[in-house]
């Protein structure tokens, strides 16, 4: 009974302070944000990043048709009515490519999202237990880090499809929980480490000592001490699923037609490449030009995070 209420309470304490754990986020991203600034590779992949974020958020209204109307003539060349020409049904590419922006940004935030609470959950808990308990979690997560990822992925995406959640869920949701799977074992290698770092310090031994329950202390007290570890993780994981969404796309097994998506749009037009080559560069250079964004704010963060500080950012 004793420990059902000390549980509880560590609970309760973690939900209340949930609101300062998202202020300590949102500051974490605003400084990353400033960090970049401070390097070329950070000046030149913010505004590209950026750019894709309009375009996912308001792509849809911004695009001059429709993605899924039949507004010009089959695999017509690029002109000032249609900017990058049509695809083999005569739909508007530059409108697709504009619309399809939500959809894979969706995805792969979403994804990389849940791969970091599943693997900061996994590799907290086991760091944080240490025994047969962390050997056991961390040698079956090396196993599952020894697939390479898209054959993860199209296991993963197998067994959800055949399962009764799977059926109940949208294909977006699949590729959702597919990625937050395939990243789990790497993203809880690095929070087992820094969990391993922090739980000796002095500020966990003493809520050891008041007597604080397992929980509170790994979500209260260790968890946003790795704000930074996390954003940048997160940074770092979000172009590796901007890369596996469109390889699943590309393979059919993403977003179904006739919904505008990048990696499905390439495949369509793989046929044409000789004849109508437009129909699969636009969405090949808006697929490269995210990820070469997010790799650039990427490294913009990394050295900056080595340079001398310049002010401090609140």
């Amino acid at each position: 009974m004793t420990g059902y209420s000390i549980t509880r309470t560590g609970w309760t304490a973690i939900f209340r302070t949930g609101g300062s754990g998202i202020v300590d986020i949102m500051r974490t991203v605003r400084t990353l944000f400033m960090l970049a600034l401070r390097t070329p590779a950070g000046r030149i992949g913010l505004p590209i990043v950026l750019i894709h974020l309009i375009l996912a958020l308001f792509g849809t209204w911004l695009a001059p048709y429709s993605p899924t109307a039949f507004v010009g003539p089959q695999l017509d060349a690029p002109s000032w009515q249609f900017l990058m020409g049509t695809d083999v049904f005569g739909r508007d590419i530059l409108s697709r490519v504009m619309s399809g922006a939500g959809s894979i940004i969706g995805i792969s935030a979403a994804g990389a999202l849940l791969g970091i609470a599943l693997g900061t959950i996994v590799g907290m808990g086991s760091g944080y237990k240490g025994g047969k308990t962390d050997e056991v979690v961390m040698r079956i997560m090396d196993g599952l880090m020894s697939f390479p990822s898209l054959l993860m992925a199209l296991l993963v995406l197998t067994i959800f499809a055949s399962s009764d959640i799977g059926r109940r869920l949208p294909q977006e949701g699949w590729v959702i929980l597919t990625i937050g799977v395939v990243f789990m074992p790497p993203i809880s290698r690095v929070m087992r480490s820094t969990t391993l770092a922090l739980k000796t310090q002095e500020f966990v031994q003493s809520a050891r000592m008041r007597g604080e329950p397992s929980p509170y202390i790994i979500f209260r007290e260790i968890l946003p001490n790795t704000w930074s570890v996390l954003a940048v993780e997160l940074s770092v994981r979000l172009s590796y699923a901007i890369l596996l969404a469109s390889s699943l796309g590309f393979l059919g097994l993403g977003v179904q037609p006739p919904s505008p998506d990048w990696g499905l749009m390439i495949s369509e037009s793989r046929r044409y490449i000789v004849t109508a080559p437009w129909v699969a560069l636009a969405p090949a250079f808006a697929v490269s030009s995210l990820i070469i964004g997010v790799n650039l704010l990427t490294d913009g963060i990394r050295q900056a995070r080595r340079l001398p500080k310049k002010g401090t950012y609140q």
